[in-house]
């Protein structure tokens, strides 16, 4: 095992901040993009979300002080074999069958109720609106109605004719200032579609046997979301100002964002408490970490205004069922996928054709992933 001090270069007291400093430093050579391997890149991050939590550093610390402690008799509780088997590194809790694969999600499109409510082939609209919309070309044409009607009566003298001319003269003013205003937003919205055409997911997901929750979500949101039309799909993006990989999913519509982690743990029932702390059967779960709070607080500053939640969607590992409890509104509450299509789909079926070309560039800006378009 590597000691995730030794390879951060750290000593056991380094304070969080260190070992953020470290880590971002490293990452810069280590990471696939930069050189490094894939395997060694893990590693640093295992080293990286071990000794950023609490509970888990506690838990990595006393496991390495065991470790390094004489051999105890066969059957001691402090036999190495017995804490190594139960500490195994959060990606991979104790128990996981590294040959299973998680079934494909199946969700019946009849079970859920925003499914007959939009429409794949509906037309997209931009928001908000580059042009003016329908309300001043109408009024336009009514003021146009109006000048032409008083004509008669404003042409009986100098004084009325030439006030006739001057509002004449700003109407036809109005009228090309609202002309040119609705072509740039044509041209605008012609680009748009130019440059980014009919793509609806951007990024890649993790492709290593350890990242198969990842690839199972992919294939979740384009089977499902992707028939509203508005919706853009995202993955392996950067938290901001990072150049890494740090967020699974981002699914976006209109102005509502879901950013989405995926993982692969054991069988059970998981849910999570009022401090945001994770329990499964009932017993505090140490068994992986979760960033999302983290993850969506930091959108939410990239993003202002922009209504940002987190979604945490559970796999099993081995043989069995994971079963959560219903949303309390916790951005780290887990979801299985099933779930997630149904709840998040009916949030973004709300406003299912908007689409806002500035934040879905800012979102496509943190695509950190092999390829940015596929």
């Amino acid at each position: 095992m590597v000691d995730h001090y030794e390879l951060l270069g750290l000593s056991r007291d380094a304070t969080t901040a260190e070992v953020k400093s470290a880590y971002r430093q490293l990452a810069k050579t280590m990471h696939p993009d930069a050189g490094g391997t894939a395997g060694a890149f893990r590693l640093l991050q295992d080293a990286y979300e071990t000794l950023t939590d609490p509970l888990l550093r506690r838990q990595y610390d006393r496991d390495r002080a065991r470790a390094a402690a004489p051999p105890a008799a066969p059957g001691d509780s402090r036999s190495p074999s017995r804490w190594h088997s139960r500490r195994r590194g959060h990606r991979r809790p104790f128990g996981t069958d590294p040959d299973f694969v998680p079934p494909t999600p199946k969700v019946d499109p009849d079970d859920l109720d925003w499914w007959t409510t939009v429409r794949e082939t509906d037309h997209v609209r931009h928001v908000p609106p580059a042009g003016c919309g329908h309300a001043p070309p109408l009024a336009a044409t009514g003021l146009w109605a109006a000048l032409l009607a008083l004509a008669p009566v404003m042409v009986g003298s100098p004084v009325s004719l030439m006030m006739w001319l001057l509002l004449v003269a700003a109407a036809a003013g109005w009228v090309i200032r609202i002309v040119r205003r609705q072509l740039a937003a044509s041209r605008t919205d012609r680009a748009f579609a130019e440059e980014f055409g009919d793509t609806r997911v951007f990024g890649r997901p993790g492709a290593e046997r350890d990242e198969v929750a990842e690839q199972l979500t992919a294939d979740l949101l384009t089977t499902y979301l992707t028939r509203i039309p508005g919706v853009r799909i995202f993955h392996g993006l950067a938290m901001p100002d990072s150049v890494f990989s740090d967020v699974d999913h981002a699914v976006l519509c209109g102005r509502r964002l879901v950013l989405v982690e995926s993982r692969a743990w054991l069988p059970g029932h998981y849910a999570v408490d009022e401090d945001g702390e994770l329990w499964r059967n009932g017993h505090p779960f140490r068994g992986g970490s979760v960033r999302l709070p983290d993850v969506v607080a930091a959108y939410r500053r990239l993003l202002p205004g922009v209504e940002v939640r987190g979604a945490l969607l559970l796999y099993p590992s081995r043989a069995g069922e994971i079963t959560t409890e219903e949303d309390d509104g916790s951005i780290s509450a887990p979801m299985t996928p099933e779930r997630f299509v149904d709840e998040v789909g009916a949030w973004l079926a709300e406003d299912p054709t908007a689409v806002d070309a500035d934040l879905f560039k800012a979102v496509l800006n943190q695509v950190v992933s092999a390829s940015a378009r596929s």
